[in-house]
C-alpha cells in the first residue's frame, strides 16, 4: 500500500490557489486525519503555515514528486461530512464562486481559527553562527515566546525565512504550532458544596455571624448546586461572602459550559390543532410519499393552516429519528415562527440567523451537529445546518426573492435544498400562497407535486379588496396620501378597537429631493440615486452606501430656496397618521426601526398585545404574521414594485398585494383591504383584487415566453464595477470580446445572440464603483457551457494585471436585473 495523501483547500483568496492541493499524511497522523477536518500545511516558497480544509483523501503512489506534509490537524473530528463536502463542491461549479467561497458556507460560523508559528531555541551548543543568524536567536531568547511574524518584523531582512531555516536545520530553532480559536465555547462558575457532609456538619465551620455564609450553605444544600449568576440573584450574597467559604473549602467551584440562549424563556405551549379535512388529505398524502426524495407545493390561502401542517409532518419525522430545517424568508418572520414551533417542540429547536452574535451562532451550530435538536429554523444560511439524519427540508413563502442571495456565492436557497435532498435522500416541502412563476411552472411540468388549499381555518372569509383609483381623488381635490375611503376605515376600525396595518414598501421620509426653480435633483455622491429625506434626523440618506448630509435649505445648484420634499415614505406615512389620528397608538416597522437586536420581537410583541392600533410598515410586515385583531390593510401605493424596469415586477406586485391583504381578518372578525393605485387597471392588481393565481399565472407565463424570460431562459449577468470609470468600460468591452470569441469557436449562433451589453447597469455607480453590465439569455443545454468560459475569461484571469481595479459579480438567474 502507497502513502496516503489529501487534498486540501487553503485558505488563501488568490486565484492562482483556487484549487486544491495534495499533501502527503505522515504515517503517525494516519489515524488523526480525515475528510472534512481543518489542517494546518506549509505553503509557498517559504512554507507560511496556513489553515485549509480536507476534502478527499487517496492513496498516492507517484514516488517521483516530492510532497509536503500536513503539520498538524485543527479538528479532533470531522466538522464537514462527505455529503457537505459535495454539496460545496457542487456550489462552486454551479455558481461560478471560489472553493473558498464555497466552504465558508458550511463551517462553523464564528469558529475562526488563526494559526501562529512559534520559534524556540533549542538547548544546544551555538557555535559558528552568522551574524544574522545570531541576532535572530539573540532576539527570540530575549522574547521568551516568539512569533514568526514578529522575527521576520524584527530582522528586516528579505532573505530572513531562508536564515531561520538554516538554523532549523542545524537543529538550533525548533517550532511549533499556536492554534487560536477566535470563538470560544461559553463557560460559567458552578457552584456546589465541596463533601457529602450533612449541612449541620457543615455550618459547624461558620460562624453564627456568617450570617449570608449560612444563608448561601442551606441554598446550595437544597438545590444541590447553582450558577454563580443565580446564587447570588437569588441568596443576594457579595462575591466576597462565596469567596470566603471557598477558602474554607466548603465549596467548590467548577467551570462548566452554557450554550448561550437565544430563544425566550417564556414561550408558552402552542397547542395542536386538529387539522381539516383540507389539511389532512394534504398531511396524508405528503406522509405516505415522504420517504420517495419528493418535492412538493402546499399551495395555500394566506390563513389556511400551512404552518400546522409543517408542525405535524415534523412530529413525524421525529418519532421516525429524522432531522428537519425551516426556512423563513426574513428575521422580522422568525419571533413568531419561534414561539409557535419552541410552543410545541421546546428544546428540540435551534435558530440561524444573522442577527445573532457569532458566540450564539456558533452555540446554535454546535447543537446541531452533536445531535442535541432535531429542528432548525432560520433564514437562508439555514439551509447548511449540519444535521447527520436529514429527512426534511421546509421553504416557507418559497416565492420571496431573500431566498437569493446577494453576496458571493449566489446561490438559491431553494437549489441548494434540492441539490441537498438529492444528496441525502430527503423531502422537500415548499410552501405559499403565491408561488413563484418558475415553481408553478415546475408543478405544471410535474417536478413538484401540488396541494391546494382553498380555505381558510374555520372557513373565514378571504377579506375583501377595494381598488382605489388615486386619479379619481386627486381630480376631486383630494391631495392626501389617504384616499378618503381609507381614512373613513381607518376611523371606524379605531372605534371600534380593531388594528389597522398600513403597508408603504419605501422607508424613509420624502423618496426624493429637489429644486423647483432649476430642477436639480440631490443624489448620492458615491452611487447613481437620489437620496431620500429622513425627518427625526433632519438628514438626507443614501440606501445604498448609507452615506448622509444634512438636508440643505437652499438648492446646492442655483441657491435658491425653491427646495422641495417630493414622494413618500413609511416616516411620512406615520407623521400623517399622528396628525389625524392624534388619539392612536402608533409604531413603524422598516429597516430604520429594527436596527437594534430584539426590535422585531418588541414590536411584534406590542402588536399582539393589542397595544398598538396602526402598524405601519415595509415588505417586513406583508408575510407571515398573524394578529387576530387586525381587520383592516391598507396598501399606500400600490405601485411602487410595478413601475420597476424589472421582468419580475408584475409578480411582485401581485404577491406583494395578496400577502400584505392576508394579514387582515385572520381572527373572528372579516377582515378588508384598500389599494390605492395610479394604474388600477394592470392585471396582476386586478388578479390580486380576486386572489386569482391561476388567472395572473397564465398572463404572466405568455409574456415570459415572449420575451424569453425564465422558467424558458436562464439569465446570466456578469457586473463589472471599479472605481476608473474608463477602465470599467475597457474591461467590459474586452470580457465580452473575449467571450463572443471562445462561443465564435464553437460555432453557436444561438449564445451569440443572445448577448446584451456590454452597457451601463441600471444603477451605474454604487458606493464610488462604476458599473456596466453584460446579461446572457440561454437554454438549460447552453448554460453548463456558458458557465465554462466566463469561468476561464472572468474567474480564472481575475489576478490579471489587465483587470487589477476591477471585480466581477456574477450571478445566474438573478432575482433582479437592476
Amino acid at each position: 500500500m502507497g502513502n496516503l495523501a489529501a487534498q486540501v483547500i487553503i485558505y488563501n483568496n488568490s486565484s492562482k490557489t483556487d484549487k486544491p492541493f495534495t499533501y502527503l499524511i505522515e504515517d503517525r497522523m494516519k489515524d488523526n486525519i480525515q475528510e472534512g477536518m481543518r489542517v494546518a500545511v506549509p505553503f509557498g516558497v517559504g512554507n507560511r503555515i496556513i489553515q485549509g480544509i480536507v476534502v478527499r483523501i487517496f492513496e498516492w503512489k507517484d514516488k517521483t514528486k516530492n510532497l509536503k506534509c500536513i503539520a498538524d490537524a485543527l479538528d479532533f473530528e470531522p466538522i464537514l461530512s462527505k455529503n457537505m463536502i459535495e454539496l460545496s463542491l457542487w456550489m462552486r461549479e454551479n455558481y461560478l464562486c471560489s472553493y473558498l467561497d464555497a466552504f465558508h458556507l458550511v463551517m462553523p460560523p464564528g469558529d475562526f481559527k488563526e494559526i501562529r508559528t512559534v520559534l524556540n531555541v533549542n538547548n544546544v551548543s551555538l557555535k559558528n553562527l552568522t551574524k544574522e543568524e545570531e541576532k535572530i536567536v539573540g532576539y527570540i531568547n530575549q522574547k521568551g515566546k516568539c512569533y514568526l511574524d514578529d522575527v521576520k518584523k524584527f530582522m528586516d531582512h528579505e532573505n530572513a525565512n531562508k536564515i531561520i531555516n538554516n538554523l532549523k536545520k542545524k537543529n538550533i530553532v525548533y517550532n511549533t504550532l499556536e492554534i487560536e480559536t477566535k470563538i470560544n465555547k461559553k463557560l460559567e462558575k458552578y457552584i456546589s458544596l465541596s463533601s457529602n457532609q450533612s449541612k449541620d456538619d457543615i455550618l459547624k465551620d461558620i460562624s453564627s455571624r456568617g450570617k449570608k455564609q449560612i444563608e448561601v450553605v442551606n441554598y446550595l444544600y437544597k438545590k444541590k448546586g447553582a450558577f454563580i449568576k443565580n446564587l447570588m440573584e437569588d441568596t443576594k450574597a457579595s462575591y466576597q461572602t462565596i469567596k470566603a467559604l471557598a477558602d474554607k473549602g466548603l465549596i467548590k467551584v467548577t467551570e462548566t459550559e452554557v450554550f448561550r440562549n437565544v430563544i425566550k424563556s417564556d414561550i408558552s405551549p402552542y397547542k395542536r390543532f386538529k387539522l381539516t379535512p383540507e389539511q389532512l388529505k394534504c398531511f396524508n398524502t405528503i406522509l405516505d410519499d415522504i420517504n420517495k426524495n419528493g418535492s412538493f407545493l402546499i399551495h395555500g390561502v394566506t390563513g389556511s393552516g400551512k404552518t400546522e401542517i409543517y408542525l405535524q409532518i415534523i412530529e413525524e419525522m421525529i418519532k421516525a429519528g429524522k432531522d428537519t430545517i425551516v426556512l423563513v424568508p426574513e428575521i422580522s418572520l422568525t419571533p413568531q415562527t419561534i414561539e409557535r414551533f419552541v410552543g410545541r417542540f421546546g428544546s428540540n429547536v435551534a435558530v440561524l440567523h444573522s442577527k445573532l452574535s457569532y458566540g450564539e451562532r456558533f452555540d446554535e451550530w454546535r447543537k446541531i451537529k452533536e445531535g442535541k435538536v432535531k429542528i432548525a429554523i432560520g433564514a437562508r444560511s439555514a439551509v447548511f445546518a449540519p444535521f447527520n439524519n436529514l429527512g426534511l427540508i421546509i421553504i416557507d413563502e418559497e416565492h420571496e426573492t431573500s431566498y437569493k442571495s446577494g453576496m458571493n456565492p449566489k446561490y438559491s436557497a431553494y437549489e441548494v435544498a434540492r441539490k441537498r435532498c438529492d444528496m441525502e435522500g430527503s423531502s422537500l416541502i415548499l410552501g405559499t400562497a403565491t408561488p413563484s412563476v418558475e415553481t408553478y411552472n415546475s408543478v405544471l411540468n410535474g417536478e413538484i407535486k401540488l396541494f391546494v388549499l382553498k380555505k381558510r381555518i374555520n372557513n373565514k372569509k378571504m377579506p375583501v379588496m377595494d381598488i382605489i383609483d388615486m386619479r379619481e381623488e386627486l381630480n376631486n381635490g383630494n391631495n392626501s396620501i389617504f384616499s378618503r375611503k381609507l381614512y373613513k376605515e381607518i376611523e371606524e376600525n379605531l372605534k371600534e378597537g380593531k388594528q389597522t396595518i398600513l403597508f408603504l414598501n419605501r422607508r424613509g421620509y420624502s423618496t426624493f429631493v429637489s429644486c423647483r426653480k432649476c430642477g436639480y435633483v440631490i443624489k448620492c455622491k458615491s452611487c447613481d440615486i437620489t437620496m431620500t429625506y429622513h425627518i427625526q434626523e433632519n438628514k438626507l440618506k443614501c440606501h445604498y452606501c448609507g452615506k448622509e448630509m444634512i438636508a440643505p435649505k437652499i438648492c446646492p445648484k442655483c441657491g435658491s430656496n425653491y427646495i422641495k420634499y417630493f414622494g413618500i415614505g413609511t416616516q411620512k406615512v406615520e407623521e400623517q397618521v399622528k396628525k389625524y389620528f392624534p388619539k392612536a397608538s402608533v409604531e413603524r416597522m422598516d429597516t430604520d426601526t429594527v436596527t437594534k437586536k430584539g426590535s422585531h420581537e418588541r414590536i411584534f410583541g406590542r402588536m399582539k398585545r393589542g397595544e398598538t392600533d396602526i402598524l405601519i410598515g415595509t415588505q417586513m410586515i406583508s408575510k407571515g404574521l398573524d394578529f387576530p385583531n387586525v381587520t383592516l390593510v391598507g396598501i399606500i401605493a400600490a405601485d411602487t414594485s410595478l413601475n420597476l424596469p424589472d421582468y419580475r415586477s408584475s409578480e411582485r406586485t401581485f404577491q406583494l398585494l395578496t400577502q400584505v391583504a392576508g394579514r387582515a381578518g385572520r381572527g373572528d372578525f372579516e377582515g378588508r383591504v384598500i389599494v390605492q393605485t395610479y394604474n388600477p387597471e394592470h392585471f396582476s392588481i386586478q388578479m390580486a383584487k380576486d386572489y386569482n393565481y391561476e388567472g395572473f399565472f397564465d398572463r404572466e407565463i405568455l409574456l415570459r415566453k415572449e420575451f424569453e424570460f425564465p422558467p424558458f431562459t436562464n439569465i446570466l449577468s456578469i457586473i463589472v464595477y471599479g472605481k476608473e470609470k474608463e477602465q470599467v468600460i475597457n474591461v467590459s468591452k474586452d470580457i465580452h470580446s473575449e467571450i463572443i470569441k471562445n462561443l465564435e469557436l464553437i460555432y453557436d449562433y444561438n449564445l451569440i445572440r443572445n448577448i446584451y451589453g456590454p452597457n451601463p447597469a441600471l444603477i451605474e455607480k454604487i458606493k464610488d464603483n462604476y458599473r456596466w453590465q453584460i446579461l446572457f439569455k440561454c437554454s438549460d443545454e447552453d448554460l453548463f457551457q456558458l458557465k465554462d468560459i466566463i469561468r476561464r475569461v472572468c474567474i480564472n484571469n481575475r489576478d490579471d494585471k489587465k483587470y487589477r481595479g476591477v471585480k466581477f459579480n456574477i450571478d445566474i438567474n438573478p432575482s433582479s436585473i437592476l
